[in-house]
């Protein structure tokens, strides 16, 4: 095919104005909180629906089946997914392959103009895409709204980043010639988005590759493949053509590796576990038979995130911002802040203030907007529990520390805090991914940075202070991707705070920043000599 016979269907869009992250909604408001409250309603008479493969644009059905429910209510189905193994590991690719010969040649403002629109109908369905996140994974109204917010993020900053690539030139030109740099598309890429931020990351992720030329095998985790399921309707929705983004809900240890193996994939774009992540590296440096290029890996794989409170913090504003995100979606965040290192002459005040704070948290169903929810499954249920037993030898257990019965067997449990915990001890060290933050005491600054910088990762930290030279020492020290002083170490910004992290945290892939689209690309150099 010639690129002059290359078209799509998108609509022609172009982005209004600057980019300006979404704004929340404030369910305070009488007209939003009956909003949310009809479209849990809508989307609760659309729970149990099944879901096809898309391949090629083709919906498939397999034998085997997900079956999706809601953490809050685990005998409620919220979609049944077809389950892809090996067998359809080459349709995929060849669809994916197929589909990349068209996309690599489209103008890029129309692969910007798919995301835009994408956008717009996500932001027409604000509501309604909230309460899926709710049924799915258990975020209360605020935590999905804000999960919906990012995902408007990332598809609107994404196709101004898009664009930019594309009238990007070299830094001189060189005299007697025409010198050109472009920003080419890699080729086939596996997305493996996690469950927690099952519409942002796995919409950003896969909107950074499309945008930027690439197809994509979309590989979503089986706790929440309905959220991709209907965000791929949005993308066909848009206009999106066949093969571009290609729907495969499956086992990991399968399909997963399968696609991660094969030697035509050209990058892989994960967020998840460690140990899932190494694995996902390590195979895809291995050469396989055929195979023309490096793979590029693009890991994001959680923390052990740390808030240090200066003995001259505000004691209130420090109390809140380690609680917030400590216990916000139950901690179920890579950027979750799982440790609070605090400096001796506050200690005392500051564990005695959080139990108090922590007291106060309401656990319930997220469809009722309680502040906290579920963890994901059973399985995460069972290993927090785990780890909160072995805090109990660990550290002095000042808040929670049981599961919650519920008439529903949701997978509820307390907020949990221990105090005088060692730096060294496991539930200072290991990621829980769950609602337990361990307190240790530092003899002074000096003491508390080389407690947070004494764990294999390196993603999210925060500092509460006033001192200047503090803050200008963790800007040197504290090595984190993503450092904040006097607010919480959750909720990075689009565009404000580029996210990505150091060590076992993954490659500081720096995600909602302007390097991010880089990582889906090659520059080539073309020059062209005059007269």
């Amino acid at each position: 095919m010639s690129t002059a016979q290359i078209s799509t269907v998108i609509l022609p869009l172009s982005p209004k104005g600057p980019f300006r992250n979404e704004p929340f909604t404030n369910f305070h408001d009488h007209a939003n909180a009956h909003a949310m409250k009809e479209a849990l309603v809508r989307v609760g008479d659309m729970l149990g629906h099944e879901y096809e493969l898309v391949i090629g644009g083709e919906r498939l059905r397999t034998a085997e089946k997900i079956r999706s429910v809601n953490p809050a209510r685990p005998a409620q189905v919220v979609g049944v997914h077809q389950k892809a193994g090996a067998e359809h590991v080459e349709q995929t690719m060849q669809a994916a392959l197929a589909a990349f010969e068209h996309w690599q040649y489209v103008a890029a403002e129309e692969r910007a103009a798919l995301l835009l629109k994408a956008a717009e109908i996500i932001r027409e369905r604000k509501f309604e895409f909230c309460a899926w996140l709710t049924y799915e994974v258990g975020k209360n109204w605020a935590e999905a709204d804000a999960d919906v917010a990012e995902t408007i993020d990332f598809l609107e900053f994404y196709a101004r980043e898009a664009l930019r690539l594309a009238a990007a030139t070299t830094p001189i030109q060189y005299p007697g010639e025409k010198n050109e740099l472009l920003y080419l598309p890699l080729g086939v890429g596996a997305v493996i988005p996690p469950w927690n931020f099952p519409f942002a990351i796995m919409a950003g992720m896969t909107a950074a590759a499309i945008v930027t030329g690439n197809t994509v095998v979309l590989k979503p985790s089986s706790d929440s493949p309905t959220i991709a399921a209907r965000f791929v309707d949005v993308l066909e929705e848009a206009g999106m053509p066949p093969g571009v983004v290609n729907f495969c809900p499956g086992s990991g240890a399968t399909f997963g590796n399968a696609v991660v193996e094969h030697p035509k994939t050209r990058f892989i774009a994960f967020t998840g576990s460690k140990q899932v992540g190494l694995e996902i590296h390590e195979r895809a440096a291995k050469t396989q038979p055929g195979q023309i290029w490096i793979k590029r890996t693009v890991l994001e794989m959680g923390g052990k995130d740390a808030i240090i409170v200066s003995a001259d913090a505000d004691l209130d504003q420090a109390v809140e911002g380690v609680v917030s995100s400590a216990f916000g979606f139950s901690g179920q965040k890579c950027s979750a802040c799982s440790r609070a290192i605090v400096e001796e002459p506050l200690y005392d005040v500051f564990v005695e203030r959080v139990r108090e704070r922590v007291a106060a948290i309401k656990v319930g169903d997220p469809v009722e907007n309680f502040g906290m929810g579920p963890v994901v499954n059973r399985g995460a249920l069972e290993t927090i529990l785990g780890y909160i037993d072995t805090g109990k030898r660990e550290g002095r257990l000042i808040a929670g520390g049981k599961k919650i019965e519920t008439a529903e067997h949701g997978y509820y449990i307390e907020p949990t805090v221990f105090a005088d915990v060692d730096p060294q001890a496991r539930i200072s060290q290991e990621e829980i991914f769950g609602p337990v933050l361990a307190i240790s005491k530092a003899r002074d600054f000096d003491h508390a940075l080389e407690i947070v910088n004494g764990t294999e990762y390196g993603l999210t930290g925060a500092l509460y202070t006033a001192d200047a030279e503090k803050q200008r020492q963790a800007r040197l020290k504290y090595h984190v991707g993503n450092l904040y002083f006097n607010r919480k170490c959750t909720g990075a910004m689009v565009g404000a705070h580029p996210f990505g992290g150091f060590n076992m945290s993954g490659t500081d892939s720096k995600a909602g920043g302007p390097d991010y689209l880089l990582l889906f690309t090659q520059a080539k150099s073309v020059a062209t000599r005059l007269g």
